[in-house]
């Protein structure tokens, strides 16, 4: 027997469960890991009170991002081995795979051997926020040196990876955050200035800081009434990335800016990216690389023992972090 990551019904984090499950067996084209880390990303949340988009099919595990120790390996698997470290890379959909939990199995196309300079807590912390970095600012929008990239939501772990690839790329990273509270910590991570958008004019303060050319990539994952400063705030021919909705209210957009300023708004999710063998070998190998030259650094803003996993995600919602929550656990 072993641990996983359940609930029964949707709802808050009081649902989740410890529960003791079969160990699984690897069938082909599977792998078996035997976890140390779990990353927590606002997906296994929004899972969970049943708006993600997918359906949980209850009692329903949950979980994109693991690091562990391979165990075993199912038919067909090449390329990997018992023993070695790895990470689970998000590309497949949760009602297939959950890896939340103590021994997991993972599609081998997933499973991914990482730095070995990683620790198992930064393993588990990288390829949700660094390819979702990758894809809307690299793959989408070409981010190149000299441009300005917005970054709204900018504390959260793919708003800090969104900077660390900016930089790669020798852009300038503008961070956005709902206050001056959380200034010192963006600029302490590589941000080259930081907007308190509950304090501040965004649009106004874009023009001041870009010398009235406004922001030629923006990577939001907020939307509801804040995008129509984004726009505001845009370059002419600016690629506005949308990769999520934390403010699900109507957006009040101005067509006349996105007309006359020839403006791309786009929606993007990690899967367009992880689901295609070629773009997700492409992204891997992208960070692969930043992280081997310490470009790319995983920020861990707390860890949990996986008996709290219900108050690691409570401390998700509340909103507080900079960076990644991670559940750890224990070597067995």
């Amino acid at each position: 027997m072993n641990r996983a990551v359940r609930f029964h019904e949707t709802g808050g984090p009081e649902v989740l469960r410890l529960e003791e499950v079969p160990l699984p067996e690897p069938g082909p084209g599977e792998v078996l890991i035997r976890t140390r880390a779990l990353g927590l990303n606002r997906a296994e949340s929004m899972f969970r009170l049943g708006q993600y988009g997918v359906d949980p099919v209850l009692p329903s595990g949950v979980g994109y991002e693991a690091a562990g120790v391979i165990e075993a390996l199912g038919e067909g698997v090449n390329g990997l081995s018992v023993g070695d470290e790895v990470s689970v890379v998000p590309s497949f959909a949760m009602t297939d795979y959950a890896v939340h939990g103590e021994a997991v199995l993972a599609p081998a196309h997933a499973v991914v051997t990482h730095p070995q300079r990683l620790s198992f807590e930064e393993a588990a912390s990288v390829w949700m926020q660094f390819i979702t970095a990758y894809g809307g600012l690299v793959d989408l929008a070409g981010v190149r040196a000299g441009d300005t990239v917005l970054i709204s939501a900018a504390s959260s772990s793919v708003g800090l990876a969104a900077i660390q690839i900016a930089h790669m790329a020798g852009a300038r990273a503008i961070a956005l955050t709902r206050t001056g509270a959380k200034r010192r910590q963006l600029l302490d991570a590589g941000a080259d200035e930081v907007i308190a958008t509950a304090e501040e004019n965004v649009a106004a303060r874009v023009r001041e800081v870009t010398g009235g050319e406004g922001a030629r990539v923006i990577f939001d994952p907020v939307g509801g009434t804040a995008l129509a400063d984004l726009v505001t705030a845009a370059a002419h021919e600016a690629h506005i990335v949308l990769y999520g909705l934390l403010d699900r209210t109507p957006t009040p957009l101005d067509v006349g800016e996105v007309l006359f300023k020839h403006l791309t708004i786009r929606g993007f999710e990690l899967f367009e990216i992880t689901t295609d063998d070629r773009r997700r070998a492409e992204a891997v190998a992208f960070v692969a690389d930043g992280l081997a030259k310490g470009e790319l650094t995983p920020t861990i803003d707390r860890t949990f023992p996986l008996e709290d996993i219900a108050e690691a995600h409570r401390y998700l919602e509340a909103g507080g972090q900079v960076g990644k929550i991670v559940v750890t656990v224990p070597a067995g």
